[in-house]
């Protein structure tokens, strides 16, 4: 039963004669132009069966069983390997009577040659059902394997959308980062072995059928990948909610995303150990990762991702690094300034009677908080990048799919542009505080 209050509204259980608060969700004040934003048609499935909480990867052979696989392939990585999760997995679906079969080859950042090594070892098994375990590399390398093992040719020709003419495999995604939301998205982003270029190949086929959100498999993760993922899991939440493509139902996952981790971001920083705050951060990237499938993203990830295939920047950081100064440079537009207040409003971190541009502002300064907090390169140079590389970078940012949905228009030009202010760290003006909220972590 959902019962509207003042402050929003408040989920009953029943218990007998009683009511028993389950969850209360705050209904924040917005200002008058969200009430007015125009809504647009949109088409949404759900394909992802969500199973939330500690120790629900436990439950992993029964959700096998449920969707009648007989032989499993466990796509991981070697610090996952390390870590003990393979082992856990691996020993659970064994119990349940299912044999499994490893592939704990997974590099960062997947290319052709990693999904064709997987796709190998699949054929050799002849498994039913892929399970993806670890961060986004290891998922895309599973969702890679399947286009392949079932479609046959090979990554390139499945680059764009819905391009596989077969059906594929079930796929189930077991996330232990709390970062790229892979988990609820119909993509796998493979790089090509020789040119780097980035591929996402998009099918609705390819979407996991199940996702286990587990938090206390995101504990192990060394404080680095806690930050990296965790940035671009909020970073996610941000380019999502002022894309071009972005739709009520994607801005209702983009808003809640934030809410949820430019507040558990701090906490987990300072208490890694804090298992609710990781489960907040996990959902939230999962959420983040429903919008990214039905708003897409925009330039901060177009410059992120030439930096990761030309220098190896770690995704997270080089998306952390570019985000403030898209942000600044999207906001030149009041449209854009007024989408990123709504997003500052609905986390409670700007006051609804914030001008846009000083709520755009009270955005901008918590990013530069989550950045500083979690010791991410602030500039290009931080990075090894040289000022001579910039016309390479801008042209290969301009390729990016991502760039297209940007809510003002970027060219080669552009890109170039940010390019060059990212070479010194964003100045911020002085922002008086408005809202008592999670700033007191940041504090620390």
């Amino acid at each position: 039963m959902v019962t509207p209050n003042r402050a929003g509204f408040c989920t009953y259980i029943q218990n007998g004669p009683n009511r028993v608060p389950l969850i209360q969700i705050e209904q924040p004040s917005f200002p008058r132009r969200l009430s007015n934003m125009q809504v647009d048609p949109f088409d949404f499935q759900s394909r992802t069966r969500v199973v939330f909480g500690p120790g629900s990867v436990t439950r992993a052979g029964e959700l096998v069983r449920a969707l009648g696989a007989q032989h499993v392939l466990l796509v991981t990585d070697a610090g996952i390997m390390a870590a003990g999760h393979a082992a856990r997995v691996q020993n659970g679906l064994e119990t349940a009577g299912l044999p499994v079969t490893l592939f704990d080859k997974v590099k960062a950042n997947p290319t052709t040659r990693c999904v064709e090594d997987c796709v190998a070892v699949a054929k050799a098994a002849d498994i039913d059902l892929i399970i993806g375990l670890g961060g986004g590399s290891s998922m895309d390398t599973a969702k890679g394997c399947n286009f392949i093992l079932t479609n046959g040719g090979q990554m390139k020709d499945y680059w764009g959308v819905g391009k596989a003419t077969k059906p594929m495999l079930p796929f189930i995604a077991i996330p232990t980062t709390a970062g790229t939301g892979s988990e609820m998205q119909s993509a796998a982003l493979i790089a090509d072995e020789q040119t780097h270029q980035k591929m996402a190949c998009l099918d609705p086929k390819a979407a996991a059928r199940v996702a286990i959100l587990d938090p206390a498999l995101t504990l192990s993760q060394p404080p680095r990948v806690t930050a990296s993922t965790g940035m671009d899991a909020v970073a996610h939440a941000v380019e999502t909610a002022v894309t071009t493509k972005r739709t009520p139902l994607s801005l209702m996952y983009s808003r809640e995303a934030f809410r949820l981790c430019v507040r558990a971001f701090p906490e987990v920083m300072l208490n890694p150990d804090d298992l609710e705050a990781r489960g907040r951060m996990l959902l939230g990237a999962a959420f983040a990762g429903l919008a990214i499938e039905n708003s897409m993203l925009g330039a901060a990830h177009a410059l992120a991702n030439p930096l990761t295939a030309q220098y190896g920047v770690v995704h997270g950081e080089a998306v952390g690094l570019m985000l403030p100064h898209v942000v600044r440079f999207n906001g030149r537009d009041p449209a854009t300034c007024a989408a990123y207040a709504e997003l500052a409003v609905a986390a409670g971190i700007a006051s609804a009677g914030d001008t846009p541009e000083h709520a755009q502002q009270t955005l901008l300064a918590r990013l530069d908080s989550l950045l500083h907090l979690a010791n991410l390169p602030r500039t290009l140079s931080d990075c090894g990048v040289t000022s001579t590389a910039i016309p390479a970078l801008a042209d290969a940012a301009a390729q990016q799919w991502t760039a297209s949905f940007n809510p003002r228009s970027v060219q080669a030009k552009e890109l170039a542009a940010l390019y060059r202010v990212a070479f010194q760290p964003p100045v911020l003006e002085a922002v008086p505080a408005t809202h008592n909220d999670c700033g007191d972590a940041l504090a620390h």
